[in-house]
C-alpha cells in the first residue's frame, strides 16, 4: 500500500505553484472576508497533509478498490439527496460525524478514479460498442444524482470531465466525429428548449441565468446581470497593478459589497481589482503551470491509468478555472463554480488536493518505472 519513495523524485516544482497559488487564496479570501482567512488557511493546511498522505499510497493499490470507490460515491450523493441540507433552492451538501461538506467535489476525484480502472481493464476494447455503453451507463447513475440537486454546473464539468477521461483512454477519432455529429444538433435543441418560459429541463433561477447572460440589456433580467457587471467594473478598476490588498477605497466593488459572493464565485473579481492585470495574468499562469506539471507527469506514467489520472484531475483544474474566469468576466453565465486553490471552499480545496496527492505518486511511480527499464 505505501511504498518507500525518495523524497528527490517528488515533483517539488508542482508543489511550489501549489504553495504559491493557496498563499494567494488566503490573502485574497482575507481580503474579501476576514472571517474565512483562518478557514480557508486550515483548509490549506488540511489539504497539504491529504495531499502528502495520497503521495505515498500506491495509486495501483488503491484502484484495486474502484468498486469500492463507486459504491461509496453513489452513497455519499444518496446521502445528499435524502437527507441533504438546502441552501438557496438546491440541496447539496450532507454533514457526517460533525463534518460538513459537497459530496459533489469528492465525486469528480472518485469518477477519474473509477474510470482510470475501468479503462486499464479495457484497453485494448476501448472502442467496443458494449464497453463504450457500458462506460457510459456506469456514468449516468452518479450524474443523475448530481443533476437533481440541482447541480447543472458540475453536471456539465463531469460531462467533460468524462469526455476527457475516455479520449485519453483511447477512443477512435471516427467515433468521436460520429458522437459529435450527434451531440451538437442535440445541444442546439436544448438550448432551444430553456429559452421558452414554459420548459422543464432545467430550474427557473438556471433559466433566468442563461437569460440574463443571452439578453443583459432586458429589464426584466437586470437584477441577475447586475453582479457581472460589477465584477467586470471591479476587474477593470484594478487596471494594471491593483489598488492593492484590504484597500479600503470607497469605490472598491469588494469593500463596498457590490458583489455577493465575491469570497466563493467571485474572487477573480477580487484578485482584477486588488492586484491588478499582472496579478490575475499571475493566477492564470499558476494555474497553467500546475495543469502543465499535471500532465507531464501523466506522459511519464507507467501505464493509462496513470496517464488518465494525471489528465483527469488537470482536466479539473482547467475546466473550473476557464468556467470561473469566464463568469467573472461576462463570457459565460453565472455557474457558482469556484476558482481552483483561490475560491473559498474547504470541500473543493481539500479534494482537489487528494488529487494533486495521487497525481505525484503517479509521478513518483513512473520514476521508479524508468530506473527499472534502464536497468
Amino acid at each position: 500500500m505505501i511504498r518507500k519513495f525518495k523524497i528527490k523524485d517528488y515533483n517539488f516544482r508542482l508543489i511550489l505553484w501549489l504553495v504559491a497559488i493557496s498563499i494567494l487564496g488566503v490573502l485574497l479570501v482575507g481580503s474579501a472576508e476576514a472571517s474565512l482567512q483562518s478557514r480557508q488557511f486550515m483548509g490549506v493546511v488540511l489539504g497539504f497533509v491529504m495531499m502528502i498522505i495520497f503521495s505515498l499510497i500506491d495509486y495501483s493499490w488503491l484502484l484495486n478498490f474502484q468498486w469500492v470507490i463507486y459504491g461509496v460515491n453513489l452513497l455519499l450523493l444518496l446521502g445528499v439527496r435524502l437527507v441533504g441540507e438546502s441552501t438557496g433552492g438546491a440541496t447539496r451538501w450532507i454533514e457526517i460525524a460533525g463534518i460538513r461538506f459537497q459530496p459533489t467535489e469528492l465525486t469528480k476525484i472518485f469518477i477519474i478514479l473509477f474510470f482510470a480502472k475501468y479503462f486499464l481493464d479495457h484497453e485494448e476494447k476501448i472502442n467496443s460498442f458494449r464497453v463504450i455503453v457500458q462506460a457510459v451507463l456506469l456514468l449516468a447513475l452518479p450524474l443523475v444524482l448530481v443533476y437533481v440537486q440541482p447541480d447543472l454546473k458540475n453536471t456539465i464539468t463531469i460531462m467533460l470531465l468524462f469526455c476527457v477521461l475516455i479520449y485519453i483512454a483511447g477512443l477512435s477519432y471516427k467515433i468521436i466525429g460520429g458522437i459529435l455529429l450527434v451531440v451538437v444538433p442535440l445541444l442546439v435543441v436544448f438550448l432551444m428548449i430553456v429559452v421558452q418560459p414554459d420548459q422543464k429541463l432545467i430550474e427557473p433561477y438556471q433559466r433566468t441565468r442563461i437569460m440574463a447572460w443571452l439578453y443583459p440589456d432586458n429589464e426584466e433580467y437586470q437584477d441577475n446581470t447586475t453582479q457581472q457587471e460589477n465584477s467586470i467594473t471591479a476587474i477593470g478598476s484594478g487596471q494594471l497593478t491593483g489598488k492593492g490588498l484590504n484597500n479600503n477605497e470607497v469605490s472598491s466593488a469588494n469593500k463596498g459589497n457590490f458583489v455577493s459572493q465575491i469570497q466563493t464565485d467571485f474572487i477573480f473579481a477580487v484578485a482584477g481589482e486588488e492586484l491588478g492585470f499582472l496579478g490575475t495574468c499571475g493566477i492564470v499562469i499558476l494555474l497553467l503551470l500546475i495543469d502543465l506539471e499535471c500532465i507531464l507527469m501523466g506522459r511519464r506514467a507507467k501505464d493509462m491509468a496513470g496517464k488518465i489520472i494525471c489528465c483527469g484531475v488537470a482536466s479539473v483544474v482547467s475546466f473550473q478555472s476557464f468556467i470561473n474566469i469566464c463568469v467573472a468576466t461576462g463570457l459565460m453565465p453565472n455557474t457558482g463554480t469556484p476558482l481552483p486553490f483561490l475560491s473559498y471552499g474547504l470541500t473543493s480545496l481539500v479534494s482537489l488536493y487528494i488529487g494533486m496527492g495521487i497525481v505525484l505518486n503517479v509521478g513518483l511511480q513512473s520514476k521508479i518505472h524508468i530506473v527499472g527499464e534502464r536497468a
